[in-house]
């Protein structure tokens, strides 16, 4: 079972960009951009629930995690930070990347 952390202003924002689409089939889909050396780069994006996909429950929202790279997405933690920079941080510390480089 995959395992990830997110804070709430993360699940409020993903909510409502969810809620903008307008589509009650869409979730958020968590995945590797780009793997090197032992660890990766993360993304969100909106999709719909694929076969083989495993849903991972947080914050109250449903997460869709693909069978391919699964074992670098366990250990997640996706945070919606205000400062230093607003946006999303996606980082997995149980694989090395505590943020980007």
């Amino acid at each position: 079972m995959t395992t990830i952390e997110m804070n709430s202003l993360a699940a409020k924002k993903i909510r409502e960009a969810l809620e903008k689409e307008n589509n009650p089939d869409l979730k958020c889909r968590v995945q590797v951009d780009h793997v090197h050396g032992d660890h990766a780069h993360y993304g969100l994006g909106f999709d719909t629930q694929k076969p083989g996909d495993e849903v991972v429950s947080v914050q109250g929202l449903d997460l869709l995690v693909g069978p391919e790279h699964k074992d670098m997405i366990d250990g997640l933690s996706i945070k919606f930070l205000l400062y230093p920079q607003e946006g999303f941080k996606i980082t997995n510390p149980s694989k090395n990347n505590h943020g980007d480089h």
